[in-house]
């Protein structure tokens, strides 16, 4: 069967189903693709980080804030290779620990890059970019909890 404009049925309910299914992802998702928590993910996320060297690591709680995660993390890198290079390194673990990343944005230019891991959003900038954008004091209203690891050096 072929509808007006030449789409046929088979088309229609490819769009129908990815339609109902892309509404319905962010709890699929999180129920289903891992069995990790929120905070299980937001601690791998800040170790990858903390390992890569990252720059003032914050781990906002965004709940009673925003439906869209349960926390936002905010570090920077040096340059741009060294913010490339943590978000590879993120994606990497990530995967290795079973946990679906549904975008990542910014990687090519890595300036600014976001990876939004369902439970957890990770933004990661060059130094200068996070300054101007102050996404941090957007969100933070005093949640805001900085993560700072001590390590010895061998």
């Amino acid at each position: 069967m072929v509808f007006e404009n030449n789409e046929s049925l088979d088309s229609r309910w490819y769009n129908l189903h990815l339609t109902f299914c892309t509404s319905q992802r962010r709890d699929t998702i999180s129920k289903a693709q891992h069995s990790l928590d929120a905070d299980q993910v937001l601690n791998l996320i800040t170790n990858s980080l903390n390992d890569d060297k990252a720059i003032d690591i914050q781990a906002i709680s965004l709940a009673g804030k925003s439906a869209m995660a349960d926390f936002m993390v905010v570090a920077s890198g040096s340059s741009s290779r060294q913010v490339a290079a943590m978000a590879e390194h993120l994606q990497f673990k990530l995967k290795q620990s079973h946990i679906d990343i549904i975008g990542v944005e910014g990687i090519r230019q890595a300036d600014w890059v976001l990876l939004d891991a369902n439970d957890v959003i990770v933004h990661l900038f060059r130094p200068e970019v996070r300054e101007f954008y102050g996404i941090e004091r957007m969100w933070a209203d005093g949640g805001v909890e900085e993560i700072v690891r001590v390590t010895a050096d061998a």
